[in-house]
């Protein structure tokens, strides 16, 4: 595919993020615009400097940068987090030269801000979720961060499968090998972002009700 071709894709799937962002409504204040750039920032610092680069030659790589992603969406909502986390992942494989890699890292880093917001604020409710159980309470909040990383640990392969075939033209039985190695690298890069995830929220969720950056429920 050209090169052309793939910064259209990339253009199209912004304005589909946009277009989602618009239909459900999400309210953008100057606040949370700063919040997410802050943790788009994060992500991209994450990922270009904490990070294990092609594992095993996949082009995969073990690093926290959804970490931000998942958090985004903890503390704000779900079209936040995804836009964070898109924002920042994709701008690094664009800094790498990879606009290929920007165009489904967009895609799949929405994908995890959104159904991380929507379980935990759509599901659980989070944000008034009873603190006095901290076992209940840290749970909630693993598996608000868990849910959209571990649908990534089967989006990624399965859209890293058709990029590296039909962007990248790559033959069919090493993309197949390659899928599979990707599979297992998502699964430890989800474990330790949850992880992360969840610590990082339970620092900054009170400072940030405190100062009065949060939405209400």
């Amino acid at each position: 595919m050209s090169t052309a071709m793939i910064w259209l894709l990339l253009f199209i799937v912004v304005a589909l993020a946009l277009l989602i962002a618009a239909l459900t409504k999400t309210k953008f204040t100057v606040q949370k615009i700063s919040v997410i750039g802050i943790m788009a920032a994060l992500s991209f610092v994450a990922y270009e400097f904490f990070r294990i680069p092609n594992v095993l030659g996949t082009g995969s790589s073990f690093h926290l940068g959804n970490t931000f992603t998942a958090l985004t969406a903890l503390l704000l909502d779900g079209v936040s987090g995804g836009l964070a986390g898109a924002i920042g992942l994709a701008l690094a494989d664009i800094m790498a030269g990879d606009p290929g890699y920007a165009v489904t890292t967009f895609i799949l880093k929405f994908i995890i801000g959104l159904v991380c917001g929507g379980v935990a604020h759509r599901i659980i409710h989070l944000r008034s979720f009873p603190t006095g159980s901290k076992l209940k309470y840290i749970g909630a909040i693993t598996a608000s961060a868990f849910s959209g990383l571990l649908v990534n640990v089967f989006t990624d392969p399965f859209i890293g499968y058709f990029r590296n075939r039909y962007i990248f033209g790559q033959p069919a039985e090493f993309v197949s090998v390659v899928t599979k190695i990707s599979s297992g690298v998502t699964l430890v890069n989800s474990l330790l972002s949850t992880v992360c995830a969840v610590l990082l929220y339970l620092a900054l969720r009170p400072a940030l009700e405190k100062a009065h950056l949060l939405p209400k429920e």
